[in-house]
């Protein structure tokens, strides 16, 4: 893919970002304006936008290689559990601060800004493998982060009634697991498998009616990713100097590590961009949620946030132009 393409579209992203960021700091959009599109990104748009690309008819892959491209996505993400535990060793992150290096590592943002991003950038025949990568995240997220969380809250909280408290939250929590992984992404993405292998068809108004809908997630995600932009506070982000580091080595070095792991398999090129470009995605929302879940400090965690998402406008490119 030409580089100029990648720029162009990561302008548009930026534009679009930087009229969120008007939107909220003239007023036309609140804090709570922004969750209500937030839901409405993650529980219709974005799910909606995977379904769509299972209906075109261009560029149908076979079951086959869609069995390859989940097992690549296993692989990729078993190799970022490895940096997860290499990447805070080698910025000298203090002992108790690791885990949130750790999530910022490992649970990239392959829903709310992948999504949109794949699709504008390589298409929405890419989709049916960000599906995958979808489906591999919330598992990994459901079963190893939360368990790493909990381990985290067990240590941070030491008294009694914050001991009871983390207990009543887990108990939660352990109910969450059950539902947790059984969300709006992951049945979209299992139902945009079924209609994809099986190749089910539907009438064309019914398809231009989820073209339409699905066509609002990547301006809606970026006006959202704007408003978080506009609040965040430039001292506390910037003056990290680990996130420097931290932005070179998870947002530069491991996705073209990972590339050049897979190119020897010889794998469509579609299939190792759109690897490539999820390991690249900057790092998600989920364990900052959960850690406020359990009342874990999460203040470096949500710094390193957004700090990755901004940098990502430079560093995709970078990534892309790479390989």
């Amino acid at each position: 893919m030409s580089i100029t393409i990648v720029l162009g579209q990561m302008a548009m992203i930026f534009a679009m970002i930087v009229i969120g960021v008007y939107l909220f700091k003239s007023g036309h959009l609140s804090n709570e304006s922004s969750r209500q599109l937030s839901w409405i990104i993650v529980n219709i748009t974005n799910p909606i936008t995977l379904l769509c690309a299972a209906l075109k008819d261009e560029n149908k892959i076979g079951a086959k290689e869609l069995g390859i491209a989940a097992l690549c996505f296993v692989a990729v993400y078993i190799v970022l559990v490895v940096f997860a535990y290499l990447i805070p060793l080698i910025l000298g992150v203090e002992k108790d601060r690791r885990y949130e290096y750790r999530m910022l590592t490992i649970y990239g943002n392959v829903g709310f800004i992948g999504i949109p991003f794949a699709s504008a950038v390589l298409g929405t025949s890419s989709l049916i493998y960000v599906a995958i990568c979808g489906l591999v995240f919330n598992f990994i997220m459901y079963t190893y982060g939360m368990q790493e969380l909990r381990n985290v809250a067990d240590k941070q909280h030491k008294s009694a009634v914050l001991t009871e408290t983390v207990d009543n939250t887990m108990d939660s929590d352990r109910q969450n697991k059950k539902t947790g992984i059984i969300n709006s992404g992951t049945v979209m993405a299992v139902l945009t498998l079924i209609v994809y292998i099986a190749n089910i068809q539907v009438p064309t108004g019914v398809s231009k009616f989820l073209e339409y809908i699905g066509n609002c997630t990547t301006f809606l995600s970026m006006i959202v990713l704007g408003v978080s932009v506009a609040q965040m506070i430039p001292a506390k982000v910037f003056k990290n100097i680990r996130l420097y580091g931290f932005i070179l080595i998870r947002q530069i070095a491991v996705p073209i590590f990972i590339a050049f792991l897979l190119k020897p398999f010889g794998l469509p090129e579609l299939m190792l961009r759109t690897i490539v470009i999820m390991v690249a995605m900057p790092a998600a929302n989920m364990p900052l949620m959960v850690s406020k879940q359990f009342g874990i400090e999460e203040e470096n965690l949500a710094a390193g946030i957004i700090f990755t998402t901004l940098a990502s406008i430079i560093t995709i490119p970078i990534v892309i132009a790479m390989i």
